[in-house]
């Protein structure tokens, strides 16, 4: 090591600061979109296979920001490789998603061990360390875990849905859910963890099902196991940033922030960003939020969301992204046009501040 500062712009704005333009990465910038991501799939076999051979995870990591000169990668895999672990069967049925003989019972839980967790994401690890390697120096590698409501959502319906089984399960037995998620997320401050000591810069949690909850639950469910979560990996870790994506939170971002200690608040499409900018309780960062689907239309309304999001944000720390995950049919040459765009935008074309807009308000 030389000593020499390695500046990692995403690294900046998790920190507080605003640059212009704002870095950029997608959420689900790996993926079916590219073609060389869809000639890798078809030569591991199956999902699981992808997700846990490091060379084929580290070459997917890889791909987006090879193709694109994105700011940040971030770790190929997915967020039920972490119960996978644990000892829940898994599988991806083709045109289904993902598929787990659901937990019925706290004697089904019982079966899952936290003691498998690190032999069983030993592959994750190296796939961490080996994408930290062959990136660029200024790339942030960023590490991922689901949340734990949105994991035991899938843990305890078996498959993706309308999710009635857990709902149902907050009234009618919150027993089994709340260790369900006490399971998780006593499982996701190591895998985190062990994340970040393999390498990644910082660490995202995404809570895809969040919305789902009503505040109430959504406090004992999605708040109180992220603080959890964020304090915990912070002890080990002084210093990582971590950002949260509780999707479709509506007005429960506002105490999600206060209380949870995330550095980066993930905007979901819906959210209204020069209101939140607005409201924030505390200095946070903010990632996102362009519609996943105007990315996949392109064109002149794709260009004019670039430059009205990113400059309805500019003089605060923003984080460029999309407000879900890029769409399986999106032509790749929209992605670099969205980018192509956002670097070239010499000046904010809306001149904004945090301190500007609480003002206004």
């Amino acid at each position: 090591m030389t000593g020499k500062t390695i500046d990692r712009a995403v690294l900046r704005v998790l920190g507080g600061e605003a640059i212009w333009p704002p870095p950029v990465w997608l959420m689900r910038q790996a993926g079916r979109y590219l073609p060389e991501y869809r000639k890798l799939r078809a030569t591991a076999g199956n999902f699981i296979a992808l997700s846990t051979t490091p060379a084929m995870a580290t070459e997917a990591t890889l791909q987006p920001v090879r193709r694109f000169g994105l700011d940040a990668a971030i770790l190929f895999s997915d967020i039920l490789i972490l119960p996978w672990a644990l000892g829940q069967k898994l599988r991806y049925a083709e045109g289904e998603g993902p598929v787990m003989e659901r937990i019925e019972t706290l004697a089904d839980l019982e079966v899952l061990n936290l003691h498998r967790l690190k032999p069983g994401t030993e592959s994750v690890m190296e796939t961490v360390s080996r994408a930290r390697a062959e990136l660029p120096a200024e790339t942030t590698l960023i590490g991922f875990a689901g949340s734990p409501f949105t994991v035991a959502c899938y843990m305890l319906d078996g498959r993706g849905g309308n999710f009635a089984r857990t709902l149902g399960l907050a009234y009618s037995d919150p027993g089994l859910l709340a260790s369900v998620i006490e399971t998780v997320t006593t499982a996701t401050i190591d895998y985190l963890s062990w994340q970040i000591e393999a390498g990644a810069d910082c660490v995202m949690l995404f809570d895809s099902w969040a919305g789902l909850l009503p505040p109430d639950l959504f406090r004992a469910h999605v708040i109180h196991p992220t603080a959890r979560i964020v304090n915990a990996v912070r002890h080990r870790h002084p210093g990582v940033h971590v950002i949260g994506f509780p999707r479709l939170a509506g007005l429960m971002a506002l105490p999600y922030i206060a209380e949870t200690g995330i550095s980066a608040f993930g905007m979901d499409t819906a959210t209204d960003a020069p209101a939140l900018a607005r409201l924030l309780p505390r200095k946070v960062a903010l990632q996102g939020n362009l519609d996943p689907l105007l990315l996949r239309a392109g064109g002149v309304s794709l260009n004019y969301a670039v430059e009205r999001i990113a400059g309805e944000l500019a003089g605060l720390p923003h984080i460029f992204n999309l407000g879900h995950g890029v769409l399986p049919d999106t032509p790749p040459e929209h992605v670099a046009m969205l980018i192509e765009h956002l670097r070239s935008l010499d000046r904010p074309p809306l001149e904004t501040s945090r301190e500007t807009a609480t003002s206004s308000a």
